[in-house]
């Protein structure tokens, strides 16, 4: 129910506000448009996708489902804390939330194998639904099906690859191992010998950013408004809805950072990434997302010769934990790292040219136009996304995806849409 400017009542259909114009929010918004509910989405930033779902590695990629609660993956890490260049990095400076996050991973090391499988479950649905959506609303978005190549330089790291790629077989994945000359023959511009590898030929690259932003105009045509440049920065949980408090961002420069605004709904949905941790705080909640800061760049291909040596074919190089994709005839993404350092969101070049290094060393390609970025990946402890009712009612999460918000967040949309109309249906 509605109340016009009057206060007399009016009969309207359920509302949802959803926090975060992201890659999760925005396909939270589309499934629950599809519904039939009436839909409002809020972002502290002027544009949908302007953090994690700006400039990601791209690949949308069941075949990376394996969750990181390993000791081999604690191990690497205490090595690596010395080395600027090393793939992971730990800031050690003491903070409560970095080292509580941590104590929970360890505790998940446990649930290592049943994680992985329902993450390869997951992302296996929100494939199919990601197409779907595409195909249907007919979002361009550089989307390229030609699968993900993984590959190894040594025997050691491919005997450990062998038994995770077969966990991920039970998951329900379907991915072969390759050798050196068959990686040659599925993507023929990389210049190096390596060990072997493994080919997940269901996977598929696209850029993020085109495809959020255009289910963005997709879901205004449906009716989702989009209240773009404000912070959410109170919940209030009321008998018969939720009131969610607005003030203008720092971004937005047509409001005074002063006006409030009460936007009222029948359920909120948080699908803020990050800041996920601090609005499940407003609502009495601990969901403890901790951000995991990557980098990437994207080359621009603006001579022919490396239009022609950039890969096709999605790249996953193990030993570097680097990945790519091709954006179209003249970009080429790669990204990779992780960075425990809290929400610092600094582009450090040290951490930026180990990326161009790699790129330079496995294909002729020009580097001298490569735009660097970087963002934060809201990572749980168990390396699984929160997609849940709250403990108050009419509060709902989908956040914490972590590496694979782009890979799972169709299903996850569908999921949490779902849960809404089960608890408030139209």
């Amino acid at each position: 129910m509605g109340l016009t400017s009057n206060n007399k009542k009016e009969v309207s259909m359920c509302h949802v506000v959803v926090i975060g114009a992201g890659i999760t929010g925005v396909t939270t918004a589309y499934e629950l448009s599809q519904l039939g509910y009436q839909v409002t989405v809020v972002d502290r930033h002027l544009f949908p996708a302007m953090e994690t779902s700006f400039a990601n590695g791209g690949q949308l990629s069941a075949c990376n489902a394996e969750v990181w609660n390993q000791k081999s993956t604690v191990l690497k890490g205490m090595k690596w804390m010395s080395q600027k260049s090393a793939p992971l990095l730990l800031n050690p400076a003491f903070s409560v939330h970095k080292y509580a996050w941590l104590m929970e991973f360890l505790g998940n090391i446990k649930h290592y194998e049943a994680n992985t499988h329902e993450t390869v479950r997951l992302a296996l649905l929100a494939r199919q639904r990601l197409f779907e959506i595409a195909d249907k609303e007919s979002i361009d978005f550089n989307l390229e099906k030609r699968g993900i190549l993984h590959f190894y330089h040594n025997k050691q790291d491919y005997d450990v690859a062998i038994r995770v790629n077969d966990l991920l077989n039970k998951g329900g994945l379907e991915r072969s191992g390759v050798s050196n000359e068959e990686i040659k023959q599925i993507e023929p511009t990389l210049t190096g010998d390596y060990y072997a590898g493994f080919y997940c030929e269901g996977d598929a690259t696209g850029d993020i950013h085109k495809y959020t932003t255009g289910l963005a105009e997709v879901t205004k045509k449906l009716g989702v408004k989009y209240r773009f440049g404000m912070d959410v920065t109170d919940i209030e949980h009321l008998t018969s809805g939720v009131e969610v408090k607005l003030q203008p961002s720092s971004e937005n420069v047509e409001l005074l950072p002063n006006e409030v605004e009460m936007l009222a709904a029948d359920a909120v949905v948080v699908c803020a990434g990050v800041g996920s941790y601090q609005l499940a705080e407003l609502v009495q909640e601990r969901v403890n997302v901790y951000p995991v800061k990557g980098y990437s760049i994207t080359v621009m291909l603006n001579d022919e010769e490396s239009q022609q040596n950039a890969p096709w074919v999605s790249l996953l190089d193990e030993s570097a934990k680097i990945v790519t994709s091709r954006l179209g005839k003249d970009r080429f993404r790669v990204a990779g790292t992780a960075e425990f350092n809290g929400y610092n969101r600094d582009i450090r070049a040290d951490r930026i040219q180990p990326l161009v290094d790699w790129t330079n060393r496995n294909f002729k390609v020009s580097t001298e136009h490569a735009v660097p970025w970087a963002g934060l990946r809201p990572m749980m402890p168990n390396m699984m996304p929160v997609v849940r009712r709250g403990k108050l009612e009419r509060v709902f999460f989908n956040t914490g995806h972590g590496h694979l918000g782009w890979t799972l967040s169709a299903a996850t949309a569908a999921m949490i849409s779902q849960e809404v109309a089960t608890a408030y249906p139209v």
